[in-house]
């Protein structure tokens, strides 16, 4: 299993819950596909380098886990079409 981290926008004109039922969806298509989540970060509302979906500022959201390779396309695919989330970017982070 290899070492992920997945920095997920969200959208900051919403309500604490769904913000939370967002990164908790994220969390649980994580688990759906094998893989484990070790943590999740909160940065907060920040303000976006450019115009995004005519909104200025976003909630953003590191997720840290272990998965196989396979796994992420599945989730990259889900996430895509998920309302609340504006921007992703999965990365495998090396493992010296």
């Amino acid at each position: 299993m290899n070492k992920y981290e997945l920095a997920v926008v969200v959208n900051a004109q919403i309500d604490d819950e769904a913000r939370t039922a967002a990164v908790d969806r994220i969390k649980e298509l994580v688990t759906r596909f094998g893989g484990t989540v070790n943590d999740v970060e909160e940065w907060g509302k920040k303000k976006l380098a450019y115009e995004i979906q005519k909104m200025n500022e976003g909630f953003y959201y590191f997720v840290h886990f272990d998965a196989e390779a396979a796994a992420i396309s599945e989730i990259e695919s889900r996430m895509r079409i998920m309302d609340n989330v504006i921007r992703y970017l999965c990365v495998r982070q090396d493992v010296d």
